[in-house]
């Protein structure tokens, strides 16, 4: 007996690895998208140093990955995750809905973003839309974007000096305002802590910043922390 070609062949599903640090979310979210015909769930994490080593072991093709994570924020590792496994999409799950942390997200990678308020419905066409290459905005978010943007027309504070900074610059200063020391700072971006240093002498000079404390405080006037969450 003879079965037409769509009968024979298996639908390819989207293998996804999940990173929260919260195992009910996990456990909820393991349930929806093994509900779903073309999707499979490949892995877990729990922390940011986990989920690098998890992408890295599996090759997922979408990573859900939440903003709010122990031993390296979802942020920095949407950037480390793209540099090793560029064939890896990102969804960020967050609570947050700040465009700060909107705007870090998509220009270190993330082809979409959406809140953990959002329905099943939009986790699913997030997840979607990634795998095929497009973005993705949960529809709330957009009107932060908006509001944003009308908002730096009105004179925001400036990030002209953080975007002078090199790309390793930057994961530098991020990782040292989230309260790395220097050497981890160094194991985090598998460079020497001598050369950490050279890039955090060159951070306070191009800033004109004295200490980490004025860097803590420059990084939240520029939005690219939440002091809330550094002060957890």
């Amino acid at each position: 007996m003879r079965f037409p070609p769509w009968e024979k062949r298996e639908m390819r599903k989207t293998r996804v690895l999940i990173v929260d640090d919260h195992a009910i979310v996990r456990e909820g979210l393991r349930q929806l998208l093994s509900s779903q015909r073309d999707m499979g769930v490949v892995g877990e994490a729990q922390d940011g140093l986990e989920a690098l080593k998890k992408v890295k072991e599996l090759r997922p093709d979408v990573t859900l990955l939440d903003i709010s994570i122990p031993r390296l924020s979802g942020l920095e590792a949407v950037r480390l995750i793209k540099a090793r496994a560029p064939e890896t999409e990102i969804v960020v799950f967050s609570m947050h809905k700040k465009e700060a942390y909107i705007h870090h997200a998509l220009t270190s990678g993330a082809l979409g973003y959406i809140l953990k308020a959002s329905p099943n419905s939009e986790i699913l066409k997030a997840i979607r839309a990634v795998r095929r290459g497009n973005h993705f905005l949960s529809e709330n978010i957009k009107d932060v974007i908006i509001e944003a943007y009308l908002q730096k027309q009105d004179g925001k504070p400036s990030t002209r000096g953080y975007d002078l900074l090199s790309e390793r610059e930057q994961q530098v200063f991020r990782l040292m305002v989230e309260g790395r020391s220097t050497k981890q700072v160094a194991e985090v971006l598998a460079i020497s802590p001598k050369t950490a240093e050279k890039h955090r002498a060159s951070i306070m000079n191009k800033l004109g910043l004295r200490d980490l404390v004025a860097m803590v405080k420059y990084a939240i006037r520029i939005g690219v922390i939440d002091p809330e969450t550094w002060e957890d």
